[in-house]
């Protein structure tokens, strides 16, 4: 199996991960408003190779999702950017033909199989698949699944794409909006069980509407967190957000909430875009906290 897929076990639940893409690759000192040069020197030792090409002093990023099978229930969370999708001024997304799907398959997903995708935000790159081209049409990607959005955030998305035309108007337009007027999308207010052991919970901040899984299994826990963390550095420095988060004061509180979870609870950090090994635990380090990276 190639280096795209991996799986692990958590409890009862067995979660694949399955990337569409390496990158973007930005610069730390765009990605990170508050960027410092002397943090790269005091955690270059693990930041290199996999999450700062230290040549260019670019942040190396993931696009993957995860897939949680639990109590009979198969959630797809996140779908990447999507194929045949306009995407300019960001020349890799435009009109990408990429083998996502096949990926799945190879991991043992049919577009069938999947019975929920849920959308941690509406950002451009957590939405593509969920839908495809077909006959001129912009039509469900997963035939059999249940789209779950946040109201809050799909609402601030539908006011931008009001008045905006944008990367992120076309995504709602085309990877959003259709789901909701097939009657497709359910939309969640506050926490919401996806099922035993399955409960989404807002974290707003990146967006306004962001949101968590959280998977709870006997005495194991995990967390599926989007961009509340884009990058392992926010673990070490959780006051930094990145260029992307609308709601800066927000976003710190979410992050810490989500953290102090991991601490607590000894959750497994699922984010979106980590590099290898893609997920971790979380330790307290004084004010702050380490990564502990999974092995497995």
């Amino acid at each position: 199996m190639s280096n795209h897929i991996s799986h692990l076990d958590v409890g009862a639940a067995h979660i694949t991960r399955v990337a569409e893409m390496t990158g973007p690759a930005f610069r730390l000192s765009t990605l990170f408003p508050e960027w410092d040069d002397a943090v790269f020197e005091e955690h270059k030792d693990w930041l290199v190779p996999d999450y700062v090409n230290p040549a260019k002093m670019t942040a190396l990023l993931n696009m993957h999702s995860w897939i949680v099978q639990f109590n009979g229930l198969t959630v797809l969370i996140d779908t990447c950017i999507g194929n045949d999708k306009d995407r300019m001024p960001a020349e890799r997304w435009h009109h990408q033909q990429g083998p996502y799907l096949e990926r799945l398959a190879e991991a043992g997903f049919g577009v069938g199989d999947i019975d929920m995708v849920m959308c941690t935000h509406l950002h451009v790159d957590h939405v593509g698949w969920n839908t495809q081209l077909r006959d001129g049409r912009w039509v469900p990607t997963f035939p059999n699944a249940k789209y779950i959005f946040s109201r809050t955030e799909f609402e601030h998305f539908q006011a931008h794409a009001a008045k905006n035309d944008d990367m992120d108007r076309n995504s709602f337009e085309d990877s959003v909006l259709p789901i909701v007027e097939l009657g497709r999308a359910e939309m969640t207010d506050g926490p919401h069980a996806l099922g035993d052991g399955l409960l989404v919970e807002p974290a707003p901040g990146h967006t306004p509407g962001h949101v968590t899984l959280k998977l709870e299994t006997g005495a194991e826990t995990a967390i599926f967190t989007g961009d509340i963390l884009h990058h392992p550095l926010q673990v070490y420095l959780p006051h930094w957000n990145s260029r992307f988060c609308i709601l800066p004061e927000q976003a710190r509180a979410s992050r810490r909430n989500v953290l102090d979870y991991c601490v607590e609870r000894g959750a497994l950090l699922m984010p979106a875009h980590f590099g290898p090994p893609h997920c971790c635990h979380i330790d307290r380090a004084g004010e702050s906290y380490a990564a502990r990276w999974h092995q497995g």
